[in-house]
């Protein structure tokens, strides 16, 4: 084996290291250096190993460097977010690239008890790194990792073009929370869930959102006279729908993610606070 892959302190280490047993299946989406596809190969065995890449020219050169490091994984060129039935059923799906929601593929690729692994990424550039396990009823669920991991999102989960950013325009009110709250990690991720269509910027002290689909934009800035004024336009009002899930946050602790699951089913992807029971928000369909 090639020294180089001996390191555990790359980050995808601490991935392989949740897979138990040496017979399992694994399903990488995204082989990128084969780094990670090396480890797993040296870890699991080749045979085992099946990884997905979408840039031919990155496959390319990641089939040489783990060929070099004596490796000979089943390496596919193609779009991992679709299906890839010819080693399945798959014990364990790991995405090295991040996701704004579960692809349906994934769940059928998986077998019963098998799981998947994966960094999600959002509009507002929150993340999260979810790991669930499939059910008999064809649904996964989970909660979200301590690790603070992400990678390069897959293209087709990129935002649309954002339009400028416009100031004051619409309905103007005091702000029930202080919009600088959106630079912690977690509580960006919070608002995201609330507003999972909307974009994020700031501008001096000014915090904008936006969400294209709906030509809804809010902007939220210092008041003179202390606090906070929103101005907001269109149809949903992102700002409330931010404050709202911020202050629950907030009542429930300001925990980080890992204090919230996802659950998908084939109707929706629903993360929830605390337990299944607890306040949850929808993710795009």
């Amino acid at each position: 084996m090639n020294p180089s892959f001996r390191t555990s302190q790359h980050p995808t280490w601490h991935r392989v290291r949740k897979i138990r047993g040496t017979s399992d299946k694994v399903l990488e989406i995204g082989t990128g250096t084969g780094y990670s596809t090396s480890l797993m190969c040296q870890r699991l065995g080749q045979e085992a190993i099946t990884s997905i890449e979408y840039d031919q020219e990155v496959a390319v050169r990641a089939r040489k460097a783990i060929a070099e490091a004596g490796y000979a994984p089943t390496l596919v060129v193609g779009d991992g977010l679709l299906d890839y039935d010819e080693n399945a059923e798959y014990d364990q799906l790991i995405a090295t690239c991040s996701v704004r929601t579960i692809p349906p593929s994934w769940m059928w690729q998986v077998r019963v008890g098998g799981t998947i692994t994966t960094p999600m990424w959002g509009w507002m550039g929150g993340v999260a790194f979810a790991h669930l396990t499939l059910t008999e009823d064809g649904t996964a669920s989970g909660r979200f990792l301590k690790d603070a991991l992400y990678f390069m999102t897959a293209r087709s989960h990129l935002p649309p073009s954002r339009p400028p950013m416009v100031s004051d325009i619409g309905e103007a009110r005091p702000s029930r929370i202080d919009p600088s709250i959106l630079s912690d990690e977690t509580a960006l991720w919070v608002a995201q869930l609330a507003v999972p269509r909307a974009q994020h910027s700031w501008r001096e002290d000014t915090t904008f959102l936006v969400d294209v689909s709906t030509g809804s934009r809010a902007n939220t800035r210092p008041d003179p006279a202390g606090g906070w004024t929103v101005y907001q336009h269109g149809p949903i009002k992102l700002w409330d729908e931010v404050e709202e899930a911020i202050l629950t946050w907030q009542g429930a602790g300001c925990p980080h993610q890992s204090g919230f699951g996802l659950t998908v089913t084939r109707r929706e992807q629903r993360v929830w606070l605390g337990g299944p029971g607890g306040p949850s928000w929808n993710l795009p369909a």
